[in-house]
């Protein structure tokens, strides 16, 4: 009897797992790492507003259980969907909302030694990590991930071969342009100076339009000096500060930026902040804003 009731268990066992392995995958993750995850997923956590985008484009919007607070702003999303403080994630909340899958991002982990997501993963949740690309090639790898994930490979080819599209096109403009403007671009205003230099998706962007950094010789995100700036002396300014009340009539009024070209020939533009900072489909439309503003004779419809 404890032979048969041995063999039973045996027998169910493998059940299971003939089961499981059936209902799981094994993906790796754009970190690098292995993550299983179900084939079917029905419950996403999306933890940046990047992902989100890419989810919302993909049409998955309905399949959202939780969301960031920066994704609220997003088109179509549900604002009433539970938001997270993901720097500081709630294990036991997260878990109870029973995900099959959270999408998370690199910026989750800015400050911290350890995977936020630990206790999640630990509790049997899969959690795949997408850091911030550098690179518009990067960009689409980062939505070629996040299809395959969700099981809309076909959807994802669409909305990266429209962006290829859309950027060669730009592209095609810009390699004929040989008298090329210098751009400063503000990520932040003063006092905090911010811009950023090459390994960059913006840097990418600026040269793709036909222009120059003024910081290309530096690497990343950067602080710059304001003299730094003035030296430099940008044909072209732009900034994505939309929260400021008047972010370019701010930058026009800086004591020692009067002599700048970009301020004396009043070439200073505000292109979309989310666009313009999100790794998602959406930088195209911060592609043309730039283009168009930087070369309007070229761009300008």
């Amino acid at each position: 009897m404890k032979k048969i009731l041995a063999l039973i268990i045996a027998l169910s066992m493998f059940i299971i797992s003939g089961c499981s392995s059936q209902q799981d995958r094994t993906v790796t993750d754009r970190e690098g790492t292995e993550v299983n995850i179900p084939k079917k997923i029905e419950k996403i956590i999306s933890t940046a507003p990047s992902n989100t985008e890419v989810l919302m484009a993909l049409g998955l919007g309905d399949k959202l259980v939780a969301i960031d607070k920066y994704s609220t702003d997003i088109e179509g999303v549900n604002t009433e969907l539970p938001q997270i403080d993901f720097s500081n994630p709630d294990a036991e909340t997260i878990i109870g909302l029973e995900p099959d899958i959270v999408i998370a991002s690199g910026h989750n982990k800015t400050g911290s030694t350890e995977d936020p997501f630990k206790a999640i993963s630990e509790a049997g949740i899969p959690v795949v990590y997408i850091p911030s690309s550098d690179s518009i090639d990067g960009i689409y790898k980062d939505i070629e991930f996040i299809a395959d994930v969700v099981n809309e490979k076909s959807k994802g080819k669409e909305i990266i071969d429209d962006m290829k599209a859309q950027v060669d096109e730009i592209k095609a403009i810009g390699d004929t342009i040989a008298d090329k403007k210098s751009v400063y671009f503000e990520i932040s205003p003063v006092p905090y100076l911010s811009s950023f230099g090459k390994s960059t998706f913006l840097n990418e962007m600026i040269e793709i339009i036909g222009a120059e950094n003024i910081f290309a010789n530096e690497d990343g995100w950067i602080s710059p000096t304001a003299e730094s700036i003035i030296d430099a002396n940008p044909d072209v300014i732009i900034t994505n500060a939309e929260y400021m009340e008047n972010p370019t009539g701010e930058i026009k009024s800086r004591n020692a930026w009067e002599n700048i070209n970009a301020i004396k020939n009043n070439e200073v533009y505000l292109v979309d902040k989310n666009a313009s900072s999100r790794p998602s489909q959406n930088v195209v439309k911060a592609l043309k804003q730039m283009a168009e503003a930087v070369y309007p004779e070229y761009y300008a419809k």
